[in-house]
């Protein structure tokens, strides 16, 4: 179960930023003036899909609190960087990113990381 924290951790984590970037695409670009910008980020606090990413960031953190009970912080925290791994994945799958080598590289470096840390 302890794992389970993780990887609770991870999912809502990558769950929140893949939500948040589908609805700001297609809220469009920000507006030109800084009072635009900001009324137009405040609005967006209450769009639902929003919300969730909000929410799914709330969930992360305490599925991370209920971690630290269990892992020493320096035994959890590289699990986190298969965060960056989802998001790199799943932005390439969804928004069709692009997948450069450099991020080809970066993406073996995390997991050799996870690897060597673990």
């Amino acid at each position: 179960m302890a794992y389970a924290y993780i990887v609770g951790t991870i999912v809502f984590t990558v769950y929140g930023q893949l939500i948040i970037k589908w609805t700001m695409d297609k809220q469009g670009e920000l507006p030109a003036g800084l009072m635009d910008k900001f009324l137009f980020l405040v609005q967006m606090i209450w769009n639902p899909w929003i919300l969730s990413g909000f929410v799914a960031a709330f969930l992360a953190a305490l599925s991370w609190m209920a971690a630290m009970t269990k892992f020493d912080i320096s035994y959890a925290y590289p699990f986190m960087s298969l965060s960056f791994v989802l998001v790199f994945i799943l932005s390439a799958i969804f928004f069709g990113e692009p997948i450069s080598t450099q991020k080809m590289v970066g993406f073996g470096l995390i997991i050799l990381g996870i690897i060597v840390m673990r």
